[in-house]
C-alpha cells in the first residue's frame, strides 16, 4: 500500500506545446507498470484549454469546480459543470478547457498503452474555441 499525502507532489504547469493559457496540473496517481491508470487534477484559468488530442484507451473527466467546455471533433462545444462526468472513447479527437470567463477544474483519468496515455495534435484555434 502507498499513501500519497496531499501536497507531497509538486504542481506543474501545462506545457505550452499542448495547452493554451494558464493550466496547473496536480498529479494524483501514476503507479508503475503493470498498472496503466494515471490521474491528475487539472485546473484551467479562464480561456485556457488543451490542444486537440486522443487517448489510446479513452479518458474520463470528473468536473470538480467551475464551468468548462468540451468538444469532440465534428461535434458542438458543450458546457460542463461540477459533478459532470465526461467519457471520451479510445481514439476520439477532442479538447477541453475553461470558458472565456470562468476557471474550471477536473480530475483526468486515462490509461497508458505502450507507455503513452495521449497523442497530442494541433492547438485549438481561437475561432474553434469561440464557436
Amino acid at each position: 500500500m502507498e499513501i500519497r499525502r496531499a501536497g507531497s507532489q509538486p504542481s506543474g504547469t501545462g506545457p505550452a506545446d499542448y495547452f493554451t493559457g494558464t493550466v496547473r496540473i496536480d498529479p494524483l496517481n501514476s503507479p508503475p507498470e503493470p498498472a496503466r491508470v494515471g490521474m491528475a487534477l487539472v485546473t484551467f484559468e479562464p480561456g485556457a484549454r488543451t490542444a486537440w488530442h486522443t487517448h489510446p484507451l479513452g479518458q474520463t473527466l470528473i468536473v470538480t469546480a467551475g464551468c468548462g467546455w468540451v468538444q469532440r471533433e465534428g461535434g458542438p462545444v458543450e458546457e460542463i459543470r461540477p459533478g459532470d462526468v465526461v467519457w471520451f472513447p479510445p481514439g476520439e479527437t477532442h479538447w477541453h478547457g475553461a470558458t472565456p470567463t470562468t476557471a474550471m477544474s477536473h480530475i483526468a483519468i486515462q490509461e497508458r498503452l505502450n507507455g503513452s496515455p495521449v497523442t497530442w495534435m494541433e492547438k485549438v484555434t481561437d475561432e474553434q474555441y469561440r464557436r
